[in-house]
């Protein structure tokens, strides 16, 4: 069924949060400069968006939406897809998933991580799996409608990168900064084999950092610290593409992109979205809870059908599907007045009894 849009609009206040994933980097860099080159370069970038353009078997609007979308002046929902493939090869597996939605009359951005073994109903085998096994099954229409059903929202475009992209990207870019928390060593012996990265701040070539975003085991805070790694790249190649001086190599990056990304959007919809560019430090980040639990000796990641339910809902009040009401407001107090309720609670506890 179709979803459609409301009229009546309310402003919604903004959240300084990011959580970024490894997909997010191409499309965001080519957004800053697609907005500020001219001439050969949009030409050239031109080019690498039609070469790169995937037809889906919908057509070329989602089945929850009425009319086709104009990022000029609808919100629209963008899925980034990182897949663990290389040598050109866009089918197989997803090892990064995000649902990022964008707001034109706010000029806001709300990402989504996706945990990749998210369990859910896949869309068209009617039997549930890990969500970043769909696009192994039936590519990026399954993909689609998998997430569309998963979180009852269209999903208007998509992006998908492989492991070859990320890395060669990085080289392009003559390496990259980060700061690493601790000492650890990552070994994927299909890709760069054993590599050790070292505490602290350092240069890294394309294979170190791929390494270093896919870490997870030896890191205390698991997921989270893999997102914040994943996060410092982004932040990291988003600065660097965003420099004249830093695409010298302008050709071999562009070759590289359009030989390991795969988008439905045009040359057209990224200009119109470029000005969230901008908006990186400002993104707000959303998530679900879940339960890790092990079936038939196969690790899921169960998700709580509540939150996702919450997080739906926001969703299509960014995308305009739904209004928010007074009640939004009132049901989500901010952490400061809970923590104050909290404390209150446990003075009143405390009280002698008289």
């Amino acid at each position: 069924m179709a979803l459609s849009r409301v009229d009546s609009k309310q402003k919604k206040s903004k959240k300084p949060r990011s959580f970024l994933k490894i997909a997010l980097f191409t499309f965001l860099g080519v957004l800053i400069v697609a907005g500020s080159v001219v001439g050969y370069m949009i030409n050239q970038i031109m080019g690498v968006t039609s070469s790169a353009q995937q037809d889906l078997e919908r057509g070329d609007r989602s089945e929850y939406r009425e009319e086709v979308v104009n990022p000029d002046i609808d919100p629209v929902s963008v899925l980034f897809l990182g897949l663990d493939t290389r040598d050109g090869d866009l089918s197989g597996r997803t090892d990064a998933m995000v649902l990022v939605t964008f707001n034109p009359d706010e000029g806001t951005v709300k990402m989504l991580n996706i945990p990749r073994d998210t369990r859910v109903d896949i869309a068209g085998r009617y039997e549930q799996d890990k969500i970043n096994h769909a696009h192994a099954f039936g590519g990026m229409d399954m993909t689609l409608d998998t997430v569309e059903q998963f979180l009852d929202i269209p999903v208007d475009y998509f992006v998908s990168l492989n492991f070859d992209a990320f890395m060669e990207i990085v080289d392009e870019l003559n390496g990259i900064k980060i700061d690493s928390p601790m000492t650890f060593t990552e070994t994927d012996n299909a890709t760069y084999g054993t590599i050790t990265i070292q505490e602290g701040e350092q240069i890294v070539n394309g294979e170190k950092a791929l390494a270093y975003v896919r870490m997870r085991k030896h890191d205390p805070q698991g997921d989270i610290g893999r997102g914040e790694r994943q996060k410092e790249v982004i932040a990291s190649i988003i600065n660097e593409m965003a420099t004249f001086s830093s695409i010298t190599n302008f050709n071999s990056l562009m070759d590289t992109v359009e030989r390991n990304l795969n988008t439905n959007a045009t040359f057209n919809n990224i200009v119109s979205m470029h000005s969230y560019a901008s908006e990186l430090d400002n993104i707000e980040s959303l998530s679900y809870d879940g339960t890790a639990i092990t079936d038939n000796g196969i690790y899921y990641y169960q998700p709580d059908e509540q939150s996702v339910a919450e997080t739906s809902k926001r969703l299509q009040q960014h995308l305009e599907i739904i209004e928010e009401t007074e009640s939004d407001y009132a049901s989500a107090p901010d952490s400061e007045d809970k923590e104050d309720e909290e404390q209150e609670e446990e003075e009143e506890q405390s009280e002698p009894v008289h």
